[in-house]
């Protein structure tokens, strides 16, 4: 009733701390012996460190003798204080007047209360060389001294925040607005009943050197008592402190109007608290928080497509996108300068021009070099940092993928047969492909997306980062093809590998001969060897260096590097700012150590290979494609066929990505954008036909990849807790410099050639397996091989079946292993159309399972859910109608009462009358 009265109130983090009344030589002084923000931290016993932060343990009986401690003890609700000795001389007066204690020990309890307070923060010898050289005119300051003319002078309780205080790096795990409450715990000789007060005051007032961080105070609870039961009191001031870190109950301190309220939080309190039976477990043994995973509270930030993407009107959901971004344009660019920004660029920057040289020397191949390196390398420079600056997600990153790539070689196979120029064929193409996704966007298509369920999305997902490890895979094992291990070397006959230049017969080669006959043969090179036309003799003549294994190194290296620097921020070792800085630049520290190890052992791996001139890479084709000349007309009219294929390969692949990019996991804030998204993709498809370079799509692991470099956490986390995911760093700046670099990097390659091509596939490896974390699909993959007592308590799990979850994981394998198929021959030209039977596949699966097993396993279908919905709805119309029948019928017998009513009225006059 009371949390109810003002639920907008809001109630800031209190960070308690426990202090115990301690003697240090002759002296007396509070000593840290506890803290609290979420967890509590104790001082160990040597006294040197703070324990690891763990849940709190309480002893039944403590809490009871809490409850016990706030019924008999003084309660100041609201205080005026504006200083601890103001306020200890109001809590004293209230006590006097109550007759709780008697005059006497005024001096006393405001003596032994205003005594100074030693923090953990500080070093164990706390008295400096000049303190040990001041006079010992404290020595009298004994417990059980009867002196009672000791003056407020000689508090000395600090009236100002030390410089401990202010320096105090804790602060950082406390949140700004937090407020303190301090309890004060002790034993005396001069008290023969419990000295109790709890206050709060009515404003959070710094009360000098009270607390360990500069926070100010709210509440305050003293429990001074008798000598003897020093560790009860420790108890009830443990019990106090974990009650004031308590949601629920620092509702009630905060808003309580009297005693009764706080006793009533401590019942509730109370109702809540599970007792463990001694014997069954160590008390002493410091509990962690056993729900770290709780942490990250359900969210349903972002926006849904389900009911964003269709609107009747034409144009519609691409004018909502661009009045959705718009408002977000200056945070786009001014979010960007980030320090975390410069570690996602290079790591992104790496992966991209890695892809565009992979996919660009593939092109080359397909196409006989009317697009290759170079092409590729412009084509992402122009359509990336167009795309990252004007489309509706910026966080997705475009590259050439597999189906466009074997389009294109398709495309050029067909022309070279068929006597059709190829790149004014494909210019075409791409403008009908262009006009076609336009005509998607207008008509709002992109609301097909919202039947692409969890079912679909980790089917492309999962397919794709399996492709990234497998061809990162591939490009290192080649790599032992061209340098195979000497298996054949033997060290015993090593006096028996020699390699000898032979000349060439005079007679066969006598222009060569008359030329070069004086040569010293045995004095030249492999290649001077065989340049001149002589011939190789010997066992050793085909070593080849073991390059394979220093490539796995680098390779193998790079990767696990990069696994281990990503966790690093949850390592113990270095402060978290350092961890955070090291786990953020992971990639780029692991290339450059592998780098700088290829350059120390000075052997000559397979380097990067990057473009040193701007020139297109045939010669005999410039940078403008014309439309018209060299085909016949008829060929203007029939690409329409070939870029419909085309347009269904791009809407399917853009907004898959898309969907798994603006997921609600990731926790994304600006909103989606999925038809300014494509419409950005079919304008770029146009520009990139008339200047003959490749056709551009989002990029599914890059985008990923992007995007978890770019996650934010929480800073000021308590100990103990795991620090939340805040969402991603959205913004346009990252997208855009990457792109930029990539079109610069003809001009990098002096530095970029040092740069060995197994470090690029740790890279890509690095990128697949990433991917695949969080997809819940790879963690059902797993359960396979656990036993059920060792598996995760996953939510699933606990809802539906084992044997129910591992065939619907059965049935998500089995599709992904067609998907493999078809892409591994011709006909992964039609994948995009396979991605729709996907779609289909899960619409049958609502057969095979029930809507409540889906419901956990995957995502309701739109109609499901409306049905759902409007199952809700008729159930509440239902309720209301029998609610408004009830109120009929009781109106009918009030009515009916009241028709009665003047009947009797004129019977009973009557009878008067009578």
């Amino acid at each position: 009733y009371i949390l109810s009265e003002d639920d907008d109130m809001h109630t800031p983090t209190l960070f308690t701390e426990m202090d115990t009344l301690q003697r240090e030589g002759d002296e007396l002084e509070w000593k840290e012996t506890a803290r609290w923000v979420k967890f509590e931290e104790k001082v160990e016993e040597g006294g040197e460190r703070w324990s690891k932060p763990h849940v709190s343990t309480l002893s039944l009986h403590s809490l009871f003798e809490l409850r016990t401690c706030l019924q008999t003890g003084t309660v100041l609700l609201d205080l005026e204080g504006y200083s601890l000795p103001q306020i200890i001389d109001d809590i004293i007066e209230r006590q006097v007047e109550e007759g709780m204690i008697p005059l006497e020990l005024r001096e006393k309890i405001s003596f032994v209360l205003l005594r100074k307070h030693r923090h953990q923060t500080k070093k164990p010898i706390h008295r400096s060389l000049a303190d040990m050289g001041k006079s010992s005119s404290s020595t009298s300051e004994l417990l059980g001294l009867n002196c009672h003319t000791q003056s407020r002078s000689m508090n000395n309780i600090a009236e100002t925040p030390s410089p401990d205080q202010l320096k105090n790096k804790f602060m950082k795990k406390i949140p700004r607005d937090a407020e303190a409450s301090n309890v004060l715990v002790g034993e005396v000789d001069f008290l023969n009943k419990p000295f109790v007060a709890f206050v709060r005051l009515a404003q959070a007032t710094t009360l000098g050197g009270l607390t360990e961080v500069p926070v100010p105070t709210r509440f305050l609870f003293i429990l001074l008592g008798p000598q003897g039961k020093a560790k009860s009191y420790n108890e009830i001031g443990r019990a106090i402190a974990t009650l004031m870190v308590d949601d629920l109950f620092s509702d009630v301190a905060y808003k309580a109007r009297d005693r009764e309220d706080l006793i009533a939080g401590i019942d509730e309190f109370l109702d809540e608290v599970i007792v463990l039976p001694p014997g069954e477990w160590d008390p002493k043994i410091l509990q962690e928080d056993v729900q770290e995973h709780c942490a990250c509270k359900d969210y349903d930030g972002g926006v849904n497509i389900l009911n964003t993407a269709f609107v009747s009107s034409f144009c519609g959901g691409l004018y909502l996108d661009i009045k959705r971004k718009l408002p977000w344009l200056p945070s786009d660019l001014y979010e960007g300068f980030h320090i975390q920004s410069i570690s996602a660029v290079l790591f992104i920057y790496l992966g991209c021009i890695t892809n565009a040289i992979t996919f660009g020397g593939l092109l080359g191949d397909a196409t006989d070099n009317y697009q290759g390196v170079m092409e590729s390398f412009l084509g992402t420079a122009l359509a990336g940092s167009v795309f990252c600056l004007f489309s509706g997600q910026p966080l997705i990153i475009l590259s050439s993928t597999g189906p466009i790539l074997i389009f294109e070689k398709l495309l050029y196979e067909f022309s070279k047969n068929n006597g059709i120029d190829y790149m004014e064929l494909r210019l075409w193409i791409g403008i009908h492909s262009c006009l076609q996704c336009l005509i998607l966007v207008a008509s709002d298509a992109s609301y097909i997306i919202k039947y692409m369920t969890r079912f679909t999305e980790e089917g492309f997902s999962s397919l794709i980062s399996f492709i990234f490890i497998s061809d990162a895979i591939k490009k290192m094992v080649s790599t032992f093809k061209y340098y195979p291990i000497n298996t054949d070397f033997k060290p015993d006959y090593v006096t028996t590998y020699k390699c000898e230049c032979l000349a060439p017969d005079p007679g066969e080669f006598t222009p060569w001969f008359r030329e070069f006959g004086a040569l010293d043969w045995s004095q030249l090179s492999k290649k001077e060897c065989l340049k001149y036309g002589g011939s190789l003799v010997g066992k050793s003549c085909k070593f080849v260096p073991d390059l394979a294994l220093m490539s796995f190194i680098l390779f193998f290296g790079t990767y696990s590097m990069t696994v281990s620097l990503k966790k690093f921020k949850f390592s113990r070792y270095f402060p978290t700012k350092l961890r955070k800085l090291i786990s953020d630049f992971s990639i780029f520290m692991s290339i450059m150590t592998f780098v700088g190890l290829d350059m120390l052992m000075g052997l000559k791996t397979p380097k990067l290979i990057v473009p040193t001139e701007f020139k297109p890479t045939r010669s005999d084709r410039g940078w403008l494609v014309m439309p018209f000349g060299k085909n016949p007309w008829w060929v203007y009219l029939a690409s329409f066929v070939p870029a419909l294929l085309v347009t269904i390969l791009i809407f399917m692949d853009q907004q898959i990505s898309a969907v798994i990019v603006n997921r609600k996991e990731n926790k994304l804030k600006k909103g989606c954008g999925y038809h300014l998204d494509l419409f950005w993709v079919g304008v770029l498809m146009a520009a990139c036909s008339f200047l003959g370079l490749p056709w551009y799509v989002a990029a599914t692991v890059i985008s990923i990849a992007h995007i978890d470099s770019l996650k934010m956490e929480s800073e000021s986390s308590a100990p103990g807790e795991q620090p939340q995911f805040l969402g991603v760093r959205e913004q346009r700046i990252t997208g855009i410099l990457v792109f930029v670099l990539t079109g610069v990097s003809i001009f990098l390659a002096p530095i970029l050639k040092f740069i060995p091509m197994p470090v690029l596939y740790g890279v890509f490896l690095y990128m697949g397996v990433a991917s695949l974390s969080g997809i819940q699909f790879w963690d059902r993959i797993k359960l396979y091989l656990m036993p059920s007592k060792h598996q995760p308590d996953f939510a699933y799990l606990r809802h539906v079946p084992l044997r129910r979850v591992h065939l619907f994981t059965l049935i998500q394998i089995t599709c992904l292993a067609v998907l493999w198929v078809l892409k591994s021959t011709f006909l992964a030209i039609i994948f995009p159309v396979m991605i729709l039977g996907l779609m289909v596949v899960r619409k049958m699966l609502d057969m095979v399972f029930s809507q409540h097993d889906l419901a956990w396993l995957d995502d309701l279908l739109p109609e499901k859910e409306k049905k759902k919905d409007e199952d809700k709805k008729k159930r509440k119309e239902k309720e209301k109608d029998k609610k408004k029948a009830k109120e009929d019928d009781s109106e009918d017998e009030v009515r009916n009462v009241s028709l009665c009513c003047p009947l009797l009225e004129y019977w009973i006059l009557n009878w008067c009358l009578l």
